[in-house]
This record gives structure tokens, sequence and C-alpha cells, in this order.
């Protein structure tokens, strides 16, 4: 009866971990400033991109994917927590000058992240590259290592030189986990090895790797350029010389990114990790004004509330399980992430939060559509304008507030647009359509009135 006892716990302790090494890994690469046209499988004019273009010829592409913010930090913190970016307190760039009145914030130890749910079931779990979700000198529980990575390198504030590594704060910014380093290379280059030793390294178990790239994110620089920020001198703003200079560097800060990208895609093959690994690509927010990494169709770029804010490529890669060469134009968001890689994974969300983003595997394994939803964006940018924004189907509601004080909701402008037949949001039909528009205004008041009952309590912000 013992020998039958033991037997059947070795069993099921060799079943555990078979059924741990049965779960997908995950690798998340989000570039930086990037709008829908940045990669030439999404209709880049310039130059080609072949290693993310393979991605998706072997995989899927999102062709209404969307991001949670128009700039960076509130995008990264829906992203990490699968939930609107409001209800952790982070509505704008969490800015690096310190009298800034969204300085002070950051993503709070009470929030729960992918990275934390994935690493308590056994995952390793590293974020390489870009962290921007609050400075750790206003406090350490804004590290990345206390939202649930196991390691972290890179840097923590909005953007680095890609040659000194001194952040938009005028601080050497690179780091090994909670140590400053000082390593010479080109922040892209360094990204790419980091992310293929720690797939190395962890070839044996499941593993979820996080790679958020500076790039194409200013300074302008590419391999090879000299420094353009340090600590004493302060940032020497590139200005190009003309249209071909602008072009050139754009094709410079982006084709590090495609090597690294098929550089991944090569390493998980040799090692067998291919069939059993997603790989996700897309931007955190619409084109900046550096580079004309946007789509023509699209009305606005980074900081708008307009389609092209918001509206990034996207592509998910998993052979064997996505259909080769597929496309989906359902309509998902940044938000979405985490309850997909939880659904893989078979991690229960958790329970004392709801998610505001839905599992897409239905729609990369089984090409299926998802329930109807709308979707949320709320702006407020360095200057305390805000901005709003709710689709609804083909319908698009946006609201903008010219001549309001900092912070403020004042003076309601509406503006009313049929994506279907208007893409390029150039039709406003507010007037013809005062009835939908009131509604629509209405579910945003609520939606974003509910994102701030319960929202993280944070320092510092506009007075509103």
């Amino acid at each position: 009866m013992i020998e039958r006892l033991v037997c059947l716990l070795a069993f099921l302790v060799f079943s555990s971990f078979a059924l741990a090494d049965d779960r997908p890994n995950f690798v998340i690469i989000m570039v930086d400033d990037m709008g829908y046209a940045g990669i030439s499988c999404f209709g880049n004019p310039y130059f080609q991109t072949p290693e993310i273009d393979r991605l998706a010829a072997e995989g899927m592409r999102l062709t209404d994917f969307h991001s949670s913010g128009t700039v960076c930090s509130p995008t990264r913190a829906g992203l990490l927590t699968g939930r609107y970016q409001q209800r952790a307190g982070i509505e704008a760039v969490i800015h690096p000058v310190r009298s800034h009145p969204e300085h002070r914030k950051g993503l709070q130890t009470s929030e729960v992240t992918f990275a934390e749910m994935l690493q308590s079931q056994g995952y390793a779990t590293a974020l390489i590259g870009k962290w921007h979700q609050g400075y750790v000198h206003n406090s350490d529980d804004f590290h990345p290592q206390n939202h649930g990575f196991d390691q972290f390198i890179g840097y923590r504030s909005g953007n680095i030189d890609f040659v000194s590594h001194v952040g938009d704060h005028d601080e050497h910014d690179w780091w090994h986990g909670r140590e400053e380093t000082k390593e010479e290379g080109y922040v892209t280059d360094l990204i790419n090895e980091y992310a293929i030793d720690f797939i190395e390294k962890n070839r044996d178990q499941p593993f979820c790797l996080y790679i958020p790239h500076l790039a194409i994110h200013n300074p302008v620089q590419t391999p090879g350029d000299p420094p353009r920020r340090t600590e004493d001198g302060g940032w020497n703003r590139w200005k190009p010389a003309d249209s071909d200079e602008r072009i050139e560097k754009y094709r410079g800060m982006t084709l590090p990114i495609d090597q690294g990208v098929g550089q991944i895609r090569q390493t998980l093959i040799e090692l067998g990790l291919d069939r059993k690994t997603l790989v996700l690509f897309f931007s955190d927010n619409g084109a900046a004004n550096d580079f004309p990494s946007g789509s023509p169709g699209l009305r606005g770029n980074k900081g708008s509330v307009y389609e092209g804010g918001h509206k990034v490529p996207f592509i998910a890669w998993w052979p064997g399980r996505i259909a080769a060469g597929s496309k989906s134009d359902v309509p998902a968001i940044t938000l979405d992430v985490m309850p997909t890689l939880l659904s893989l994974a078979g991690v229960q969300s958790p329970v004392d939060r709801r998610l505001d983003g839905v599992d897409l595997s239905p729609v990369l394994l089984r090409r299926q559509t998802l329930r109807s939803r709308p979707l949320f964006w709320a702006s407020l940018s360095n200057n305390g304008g805000r901005s709003e924004a709710m689709r609804d189907g083909p319908w698009k509601l946006v609201v903008r507030h010219p001549g309001a004080a900092k912070g403020s909701f004042e003076n309601e402008r509406l503006e009313l647009y049929r994506l279907d037949q208007d893409p390029a949001e150039e039709t406003n039909l507010a007037d013809q359509h005062l009835d939908q528009a009131a509604q629509m205004l209405a579910r945003l008041k609520e939606w974003y009135a509910d994102t701030q009952r319960t929202a993280t309590p944070q320092l510092g912000g506009w007075p509103g």
C-alpha cells in the first residue's frame, strides 16, 4: 500500500512538471512611437522590414489594434495590468522634471501585473528595455522587480541616449536589476543581446520575456552616431538636414529592431521552442513627429485620441498554433494582452479585480470574432490638456476641451465619426446625429467615473 502511494505521488509530481513544461512561453515586443505604417507589412513605403514581415507571414496581423493610451506611460500601465490605466492613476507621461505635476506618480505595488501572475505559477520573467512606470528616487515601490520581473536590464526613465545612456532626467540610467551599470553599446543592440541570453538561459522552463524597446523614440541616433545627451551638457537635439536624412535616420533606428526580431525567431527555432512560444509585436502609441511612421490615411499622431494616435501594428506568431499569413480586423487593444497570456498559461485572472481586457486566443488560434464592446481613451498631455474618445462599433466619439484650465474637463467640443465610412475622421457628424453623440458621451463619462471610483491614489497630478 505504501509503495503504491509513493508511486502515485511520484507520478503526480512528474505529471505536474510535465504539465508545466507544456505551458507556452511568451515574448512581448513593444516598440516605441511607431505608427500604424512603421513596418513594411503594414504599409511602410520607405524601406523594408524583412524579419518583422516574416513574423507576419508566418503568423497573424491584427489590422484594427490599438494602444490604450496615446503616450508611453499610460499604455504601459494598461498593458501590464490588463486594466485601463486610469484605474492605476497613471493618465499621462510620468514626467522627468521633478516640479511637474505628473513626476511623482508610478505603478504602485497594489497593482497586479501579468508578470506577477505568471511568476507566481513558476514562470521565469524578465523585462529588458524601457520601464517608465515611476522614478525610483521617488519610491522603490516603482522598481520593476517589485512588479513580478525576476530580471530587469534596461532603463527606468522615459528615454535615454542610445550611446551615453543618459536619461531624460539628465542622469545615467542603465541598470542590471538595482545596480547602475556602465557598459558600452547601442541600446537596441544591448536589448537584443540580453533578450537572446534570457531565452537561452531559460529554455528548460516556461518564461515570459517583455521587451519594450527604446526605438524609434528620440533621441534620434543610429548605430555609430555620437552621444546627443550627457549629464553635464544636456540634450543636443537632432535636426534633419533634409527629408532624405530624416528617412535614413528612421531606417537606421528601425532596422536594428527588425534584426533583433529575426534573432529571437531564429533562436526559438534552433532551441526547438518555436512551437511552444507565442511572440507578440506592437507599438505603445501612434507616430511621433520625428519620423513619418504613421499611415497617411489616419488623422493625428502620438498624443491624439484620433486614430493616428493609438491605432498601431500588431503581429502574433506561434508556429503550429496560429495560421500562417492570417489576418483579422477584430478590434483589439493592448489591455487584451494580459488576459490572453493568463488564459494560454492556464492561470486564473486576479480574483479581487476585474480586467478590462479580453482573451484574444479565440481570434489568434481559431480565427473567431469577439463579442462587440466599447473601447475608451482619455488622454492628458504634458501641458495639462485633456481629450477623450469612445469607439462603439463603427461610431467614434471624440471630445476635446479647447481653452480649458489645465487638467480640467471644461469646454466640451463633440465630434462624431463613422469609421467604416470615414476612417480618416474628416466628416464630423455630431450635429446630424445628436442622439448618438449624447448617448456615447454619457457612456464615456460613466466609464471615466467608474475608473475613478477605485483609482489607486497617486502623489501630485493636475488640480483638475
